[in-house]
């Protein structure tokens, strides 16, 4: 591909060019005052390629990268490490590495993936570890909490069949890790369950009418929710489609399925897609699921400014609104309804809460633009759809949030959102203290970082009691 094409990809520069310096740094500079009551770490994933790329690049392609605030007595550090998956420690070895999503994608023996493994995705807080995890469902690798440094590949004690989707979930009651995984060629999913202790306790196929590609799952205190939407894997959507093709007259089916084994009891509901859950829980016969539903983006890329990524910038160009769904188990019957017509994504809650009825979440809120940019947060109270929105300053953009409870709190919305934020026209990237309960007013701290951080994709929190330190 020739220099002028690879300058039109959007998401190699700007806000999401990569950074390839590996850095620690203590006590960073504040502008506000830290809350002594904040103490544990906000962790964001993301893609970032470690050397440039050499052909069509797409922004799901990059590198794993973890970035750390640690707060602790009113102070803050930072670091920044790369996930060293073995597709990662491959590569650096000069081993013909596995092709990205633009790709031919190919099937090899003893591998289980067909495109590069980057576990640059998702990040779920288990067993006092971080699991990076990767959205085309790969190897789980587990990185240590206090220093960013990858300890290796997750496979349960060697139990693990096949691989761990991002979204996987943490039960906050049981410290059990709910996952699900998938086939790009076979019409399956699985479930699985690992305990605290990280030992495989429960593993179950699910059939499906074809190959599917989802994204996230729900969880409740006795069932899995999963995903069977209208987005299909086909060989001829690969190349500069994402590979993914909506099937405007199959209908949307959630799966519920016991969280102990048992078959799924399936609901249909109209055609749509869904990319990030916030939350689910049980009302009685109900299985209730909160996310956050795609609309159409009316984006039009110019292809004089994007190129040959035009279309990955129109695929890209995120718009959802939030939606419940209810499934009666009893009845078999389900209802679907629109909560908020405002356009947001990257849902958070307070993670204390997954799982059962929560009355708040975090989202980004998704800019008029299309290259995915987020200039602000809100806040939302589920049952009614009511919001606050937490502004940025103009020009810059923030990251997926996280909610950090205060030491000691009990009630849900009973301390900070956490969230990276990066000035476009200076590149310069703080971590922001937002107060929850007066979500509107600037930040409590704004940690001025030693480095940009790149936007990418999710985050989470961990309390520092929990933080394993060897």
């Amino acid at each position: 591909m020739s220099n002028a094409a690879a300058d039109m990809n959007p998401y190699l520069k700007g806000i999401f060019a990569p950074v390839r310096e590996e850095v620690t740094a203590d006590n960073l500079p504040v502008i506000g005052e830290i809350p002594r009551d904040l103490y544990g770490a906000y962790f964001r994933n993301g893609p970032n390629p470690m050397s440039p790329p050499k052909g069509m690049h797409h922004w799901f392609d990059g590198d794993g990268m973890v970035h750390g605030v640690w707060f602790e007595s009113g102070k803050a550090r930072y670091a920044n490490r790369y996930v060293r998956t073995p597709d990662f420690e491959a590569e650096i070895e000069g081993v013909d590495f596995m092709p990205g999503i633009f790709s031919q994608a190919r099937e090899t023996p003893g591998r289980r993936t067909v495109y590069k493994d980057t576990a640059n995705t998702d990040l779920v807080f288990h067993d006092g570890r971080l699991l990076a995890l990767w959205y085309i469902s790969g190897q789980p690798v587990s990185v240590d909490a206090s220093t960013l440094e990858t300890i290796g590949v997750e496979d349960f004690g060697g139990a693990l069949p096949r691989n761990v989707s991002a979204h996987s979930k943490v039960d906050p009651e049981t410290g059990e890790l709910v996952f699900f995984d998938y086939a790009l060629y076979e019409p399956k999913m699985w479930v699985g369950i690992a305990s605290k202790e990280r030992k495989l306790t429960h593993y179950q196929e699910i059939a499906l009418p074809g190959p599917r590609l989802p994204h996230d799952m729900g969880m409740t205190e006795n069932y899995v929710v999963l995903h069977d939407l209208p987005v299909v894997f086909a060989e001829a959507a690969i190349r500069n489609r994402m590979w993914q093709i909506h099937v405007a007259d199959q209908p949307t089916r959630f799966g519920v399925v016991p969280r102990k084994g048992g078959e799924p009891k399936w609901f249909e509901f109209p055609s749509c897609y869904i990319y990030h859950v916030i939350n689910c829980w049980e009302d009685g016969d109900d299985v209730v699921m909160a996310a956050c539903k795609m609309v159409p983006n009316g984006i039009a890329p110019d292809p004089s400014a994007y190129g040959v990524y035009a279309p990955m910038v129109q695929v890209l160009a995120l718009r959802a609104k939030p939606f419940i769904w209810r499934m009666n188990m009893r009845t078999g019957r389900g209802k679907e309804e629109q909560i908020d017509d405002r356009l947001s994504e990257f849902p958070v809650i307070n993670n204390a809460w997954a799982g059962k009825r929560s009355r708040f979440s975090y989202h980004v809120v998704m800019d008029d633009h299309a290259e995915q940019r987020y200039p602000a947060l809100l806040k939302y109270v589920l049952s009614t759809g009511d919001a606050i929105r937490h502004e940025f300053p103009k020009g810059v953009f923030g990251s997926e949030p996280a909610f950090a409870p205060r030491e000691g709190a009990v009630a849900e919305d009973d301390g900070y959102v956490i969230t990276f934020v990066t000035d476009a026209a200076t590149g310069a990237s703080e971590a922001l203290v937002i107060d929850a309960r007066n979500f509107s007013k600037p930040p409590l701290a704004r940690v001025k970082l030693p480095q940009r951080v790149p936007a990418g994709f999710h985050g989470v929190w961990a309390p520092g009691s929990e933080i394993r330190t060897a």
